[in-house]
């Protein structure tokens, strides 16, 4: 197509074959949207898209509408996100509406043969790593690689002190689970591989869990947590696609796991782990070497 239609807090430019959706800056724009910069949309990723009457009055939206599977970024989300932050919709002045409504027709006749059906993989990229953000009992970084969660002695459980800061290679995981912080119990749990190649089941609580970290007020914000939450989730999925291996065969760093020891000896001598407790983890840790 080779046009551009400017909206309210973003602008798309048609090309050939994808729709490349630049976000604004500005103050009132949704901070997710200012986090992802912005993103290109294959046609192939749409399953259909429409035109409605707008949030607010004298306005219009042009929502081009994912299919299943192709965007990482509302998989982790899985149907989460408000309105305002869908980074699908363009909301324009009702006087762009003969303009959007001839958009929306040339996309449509640009989706793919496939449009009605799920995706078989991710045709969106997530948010590129490295990404961090601090949750309510620790902090928690993705290198691309592996997902790290170092506690909080302010907020994480003393069942995740005694665990010991946690290290995830993305080939040892299974899946990854987010939920709001806009939303009670807001939490962003890992799921490890199982034997069986599917997901375990988390353990217990998400803040008992060393698996999951907790948001709460000011903590795991959205345009924090779930860009990475994302891109641990596409790498995990390109991890499967290159027959990863299980954790069962894993070797751990040795460097990181002398790290965790030393944290170890501290809750010992601090008295939070008792002799036995500080042993068997300790054999634990050792047995990945």
């Amino acid at each position: 197509m080779g046009d551009v239609l400017a909206g309210i807090h973003s602008t798309w430019e048609f090309d050939t074959d994808s729709v490349l959706i630049r976000f604004e800056r500005g103050i009132r724009t949704p901070k997710l949207f200012q986090v992802l910069g912005e993103r290109r949309i294959p046609y192939e990723a749409l399953s259909t898209v429409d035109l409605a009457p707008g949030p607010r009055k004298g306005t219009v939206v042009l929502h081009a509408v994912p299919r299943p599977g192709a965007d990482p970024l509302l998989e982790a989300a899985a149907g989460q996100l408000r309105q305002a932050a869908d980074p699908y919709r363009l909301v324009l002045p009702v006087e762009r509406e003969a303009l959007a409504d001839y958009y929306a027709t040339e996309l449509r006749s640009a989706l793919g043969p496939r449009a009605g059906e799920d995706a078989e993989g991710y045709l969106v990229a997530a948010p590129p790593a490295p990404l961090q953000f601090k949750a309510f009992d620790a902090k928690v970084s993705f290198d691309g690689k592996v997902v790290s969660f170092r506690w909080f002695w302010t907020g994480a459980s003393s069942a995740k002190w005694k665990a010991g800061d946690q290290s995830f290679p993305v080939g040892e995981l299974a899946d990854v689970e987010w939920r709001s912080p806009e939303i009670a119990g807001g939490h962003l749990r890992l799921r490890r591989r199982g034997a069986d190649g599917k997901a375990e089941p988390g353990q217990g609580p998400a803040d008992q869990d060393p698996a999951a970290v907790v948001f709460g007020l000011g903590y795991g914000l959205v345009h924090e947590s779930l860009p990475l939450a994302a891109a641990v989730l596409e790498a995990v999925r390109a991890a499967e696609s290159a027959g990863a291996p299980r954790p069962r065969g894993h070797r751990g760093n040795p460097a990181d796991i002398a790290d965790r020891i030393r944290h170890l000896g501290e809750l010992h001598s601090a008295g939070l782990l008792t002799d036995d407790e500080f042993t068997a983890k300790k054999t634990e840790l050792l047995a990945e070497l």
